[in-house]
């Protein structure tokens, strides 16, 4: 039988883990559910991501695909998604298994990439690992006008890690976004079906970026972030900001944010490639 291609949609805390992709030396989101697939399947099962996510990094909707030699019909869907969840750890979470074309592909095919980056305002008792912490007030306005110069095409090499093995840095981002949110009860918080609704305190504060690119490099997402909260900090302007993005030189941006606030949110692809 000819192998059928199917997409796997899955969330993983990635506090345990070195990041999505298989590494010599240390456990990678990857690794753990090409074993659970395996275990499952009874055969070798390779799963392919959407892309990498460092170490410490979080997704709440990634996307894989695999091939295997049988057909898995609608029915089957339910009862495979509850078995794979007991096996993997409780860290990880399979939600949706649905064929597609065998061109698909989970990287290639994807369109754009949304990431969304918490800071917490108040000291985080919960989840320590889940946002970064960062108690002082930041210039919001300052930040997204520094940020609306992220927009459009761009080599994006004084954001990206070095020695990357990449063709190129260019990247096309539509959109680059800070707010500022605050909930005024713990019903407030209960009322929002996102990652806020799990902090159950009153009166929280919260700062979010929001990012959408059709790809991205190695760490960009996170040395913007931090770029950008230099801005917002009053350590630099817009201005050199600005510089900073056209010097094409990593060692003039700021450091990379901490990883435990970045989560890959969202993949989009185009409608036609399920079967």
């Amino acid at each position: 039988m000819k192998p059928c291609r199917y997409f796997v949609e899955l969330s993983y805390c990635g506090t345990k883990y070195c990041g999505w992709q298989i590494q010599r030396n240390a456990i990678s989101v990857q690794q753990v559910l090409n074993d659970a697939f395996s275990k499952f399947f009874r055969r070798k099962i390779e799963l392919v991501g959407a892309g990498r996510t460092d170490t410490g990094v979080h997704a709440i909707n990634y996307v894989a695909h695999f091939e295997i030699d049988k057909h898995i019909n609608s029915e089957q869907t339910d009862h495979i998604l509850y078995k794979i969840n007991a096996i993997l750890p409780k860290d990880i979470s399979v939600h949706a298994i649905y064929p597609v074309l065998e061109t698909s592909h989970a990287r290639f095919s994807a369109v754009y990439r949304t990431y969304q980056y918490f800071i917490a305002c108040q000291k985080e008792v919960f989840l320590p690992n889940q946002m970064y912490y960062y108690s002082k007030s930041l210039n919001i306005n300052e930040m997204n006008k520094a940020c609306e110069y992220l927009l459009g095409t761009k080599d994006f090499t004084s954001f990206s890690k070095l020695h990357s093995d990449v063709n190129n840095n260019i990247c096309t981002v539509v959109k680059a976004e800070w707010e500022e949110i605050e909930y005024k009860s713990s019903a407030e918080y209960l009322q929002n079906n996102n990652l806020e609704s799990l902090h159950l305190y009153n009166n929280q504060r919260f700062y979010k970026f929001t990012i959408v690119a059709n790809r991205y490099l190695r760490n960009m997402v996170r040395a913007i972030v931090g770029t950008s909260l230099d801005v917002g900090k009053g350590k630099i302007t817009v201005d050199e900001f600005i510089r900073i993005v056209d010097s094409l030189d990593r060692s003039q941006a700021s450091s990379s944010a901490a990883a435990q606030g970045l989560y890959l949110v969202n993949i989009e692809y185009p409608d036609d490639i399920r079967l």
